[in-house]
Order: structure tokens, then sequence, then C-alpha cells
């Protein structure tokens, strides 16, 4: 059974290499080098780190899921699943426990374009067109939840 819960500090390295180690599998493969920089430089940013709220997903005390927020759980910033533990309901279920924590009724998303399927099918759309910016591709989305 997986658990999600909000990941304490001492937890964040280990958060954070499953991050990179996701996006480098997934992500860095359509993006340029100085797209992967970009990424590998703000997540390992103290100041941009302190901004955020993670939460992990554990199946067996192993750490499988990650999803971070900022912007007081108004935006994601983060959400990546180990590759063997996708298509199993562990990123709804880290989607659902950043819900409930969010209070400003909608949450945005500057998805990869490796993810649009997945915001989408959580029930989030496009609000923009695909932008690039210091190497990062991503499309502006949104969900409003009530």
């Amino acid at each position: 059974m997986v658990q999600v819960r909000t990941l304490e500090n001492r937890e964040t390295t280990e958060a954070l290499a499953l991050v990179w180690d996701v996006f480098l599998q997934f992500e860095a493969p359509d993006y340029s080098q100085e797209g992967i920089n970009t990424f590998r430089q703000s997540i390992y940013d103290p100041e941009y780190e302190k901004k955020l709220t993670l939460y992990g997903a554990f199946q067996d005390e192993k750490l499988v899921g990650v999803l971070a927020t900022r912007s007081g759980g108004s935006h994601i910033a983060l959400f990546f699943v180990r590759r063997e533990y996708q298509r199993q309901g562990i990123g709804r279920k880290l989607f659902e426990t950043a819900m409930k924590n969010n209070k400003s009724g909608e949450i945005t998303v500057h998805s990869s374009p490796f993810a649009v399927p997945v915001y989408e099918k959580l029930g989030f759309a496009a609000t923009d067109r695909e932008q690039i910016v210091t190497g990062i591709c991503y499309l502006p989305m949104k969900i409003r939840l009530y």
C-alpha cells in the first residue's frame, strides 16, 4: 500500500535525487543542454528549496514519488514518479494530498510536454501556448478545485 505524506527537511536530499533521476529518464532527452542545466540549478538552489512544500509517496518505506508545491500550494513546481511505479495511481494520490492543502481554489503548473497527458487526466487545461524559457519547454496549465 502506498502512503503519501509531507516530507521532512531531512528527506529533501533523497526527494531531489529522485526528481533528478526521473527527469534524466523522461524529460532530459527532449531538452537542450541549457534546459538540463537550468533544471538542475533550480532544484539544487537552497533559496528555491525553501519555497517548496514537498510531498512523498512511499511503498514499503521506499520513496517512489515526489510532488512539490509553492506559492501556498497554488502552483505545482515538481511532480515525478519512479518509472516502475508509474500508472499505478501514485501520482493521483500525491496530487490529492497536495489539493487538500490548497487554499486558493486553483492550482497552476508549467507542464513539460511529456507530462501534459498526466495533467489533462487530473483535470488541468492549458491556459496559454507552449513556451521555452532558459531552455525549459512548458505548457502553462490550470485546474479549478472548487
